[in-house]
């Protein structure tokens, strides 16, 4: 059976979109969606993508009104919740640690739910290649 690879790109409206394209790129390192087919796109590090459909109206996502969510895998979480509150950022810090790491939680200028995820341990991806 043929599979996917990864996820090419993830799209969603906002209401200031130039707005919220620069708050992904100067809070989170995300860069811009290249201005021709002869720039590169933002290129992320290899490691485990979980793609789940949640329950209508999650709280995970922050109740009802929002209907997606994104996690990002970061190398060192403590550094970027710091980052992020030192630029007035609120981040909520889950302050269990989980079998597979630790989390905390914030939202971008339009309340979209972002969550943040540090891996515990070596990720299984680079563990079924051997790595």
């Amino acid at each position: 059976m043929e599979r996917v690879e990864g996820i090419g790109g993830l799209f969603f409206s906002a209401s200031d979109p130039e707005g919220l394209t620069r708050w992904y790129s100067d809070h989170l390192g995300v860069d811009p969606p290249p201005a021709s087919y002869d720039e590169a796109s933002w290129q992320q590090k290899a490691g485990s993508t979980v793609f789940a459909a949640m329950p209508a109206g999650s709280e995970h996502f922050g109740g009802p009104h929002h209907r997606w969510g994104i996690n990002f895998r970061v190398a060192d979480l403590g550094a970027m919740v710091a980052q992020l509150r030192s630029a007035g950022i609120p981040v909520a810090v889950d302050p269990a640690t989980y079998p597979n790491g630790t989390f905390a939680s914030l939202e971008d200028p339009e309340a979209n739910g972002i969550q943040l995820w540090q891996p515990a341990g070596v990720d299984r991806q680079d563990t079924e290649k051997g790595g």
